[in-house]
């Protein structure tokens, strides 16, 4: 069978020849970029894909946002300053402005000034997405559709939760806390005005040619308890799980954190897939714990190599021992798909990311009584 022939194989209930194998190769690529190792556009680009043909590995990600954002009445501006990353926005209740540092040694950024700071902002805010619309863009979608081939499938982005966009890009957990219980309405109100937007964007990704969909939710239950689950991301995610059901498709959503706190309940939400799962000893659970929590649920588990072991920090027999033994449990249970939890590093290792084919084929093979 095909990557992609695996893939759909496991989504709908089929038997397949042995565990799929699908692996992140996105920030690991863009760091090669970085350092002068591969050309600007290999990312967009045919040799991308054969690139994961010659490692072996099967192709869902990077996915990518199918619309555009379009400002009515304020004022969005950007620039760089050295390695910092600004955004600002003008509304007749006040300015926004954020920043996001860039850092070399890592080839990545992150927040060091958030758009949402203070209850002050939220007016700014509310009016800022009341005053936000979107456009399909899917031209990007389909030349992707045609280069991935049968090496996958093609997957796109809706937009995080309304609380998850504020908690992992806006605003900080901190202040998304401190806001939700001492000015609670004003809270809700943002929400309401965040989601009102962010449904149209949805739909439009429900509509693009993607055949996988997923909430970036990047969600760890340590961040995020029951309790905010319940109140402000169950019901978003349910609606559009729902409604990527009932177009034919499936919903993944991104778990790359600790586990214990929100495992079971998103395994009950209604997703074809949680994906980028990340467990012991990287992780806060085991493989072995996850398989309870499949009793009760429809969706497929996706994850299983923390990204930390394609790195020369663990050795080969360790890195051996951990595929295999992930293995054994995966190729007993037909609800897993093998991946990177969540993504393969900058200092990844080239013959690590193959060697998880070589071990695939020699003890990912699923036998009749299995299934």
């Amino acid at each position: 069978m095909t990557p992609r022939e695996r893939m759909f194989a496991l989504l709908q209930g089929k038997q397949l020849d042995k565990v799929p194998w699908f692996g992140d190769l996105d920030y690991w690529a863009n760091s090669l970029i970085k350092r002068g190792l591969k050309p600007n556009d290999f990312i967009t680009t045919d040799a991308y894909l054969d690139w994961h043909r010659s490692l072996g590995v099967g192709y869902y990600l990077q996915g990518h946002f199918p619309f555009k954002e379009i400002y009515h009445d304020c004022e969005v501006s950007s620039w760089t300053e050295g390695n910092c990353r600004y955004r600002k926005v003008v509304t007749p209740y006040g300015e926004l402005r954020e920043c996001w540092e860039y850092c070399d040694e890592t080839f990545s950024e992150a927040p060091v000034e958030y758009l949402l700071k203070s209850e002050e902002d939220i007016p700014a805010m509310i009016y800022l997405y009341d005053h936000l619309s979107y456009e399909p863009d899917y031209v990007y979608a389909l030349q992707r559709k045609q280069q991935v081939g049968d090496q996958g499938a093609l997957l796109c982005y809706l937009p995080k939760s309304p609380f998850m966009h504020l908690v992992a890009l806006e605003a900080g957990i901190v202040t998304v806390t401190m806001l939700a219980y001492s000015v609670p309405e004003q809270f809700e109100a943002l929400l309401k005005s965040m989601k009102r937007a962010f449904d149209q964007a949805a739909q439009i990704s429900v509509d693009s040619p993607a055949e996988l969909l997923m909430i970036p939710e990047n969600l760890s239950s340590e961040m995020v308890g029951g309790t905010f689950f319940e109140m402000y991301m169950k019901e978003y995610q349910t609606e559009w799980t729902t409604k990527i059901r009932e177009a034919g498709k499936y919903s993944f959503i991104h778990m790359d954190g600790t586990l214990q706190g929100l495992l079971k309940q998103e395994s009950l939400v209604g997703f074809s897939v949680l994906e980028a799962l990340t467990p012991y000893p990287v992780g806060d659970m085991s493989i072995e714990e996850m398989i309870p929590l499949l009793e009760d649920s429809k969706s497929i588990f996706w994850g299983g190599i923390p990204g930390v072991y394609f790195t020369a920090h663990i050795s080969d027999e360790e890195f051996d021992r951990h595929v295999i033994a992930v293995l054994e449990i995966m190729r007993s249970i037909p609800r897993f798909a093998l991946g990177v939890a969540d993504q393969v590093p900058p200092d990844g290792l080239e013959y690590r990311v193959k060697r998880v084919g070589e071990l695939v084929e020699k003890y990912g093979a699923y036998c009749i009584a299995d299934l």
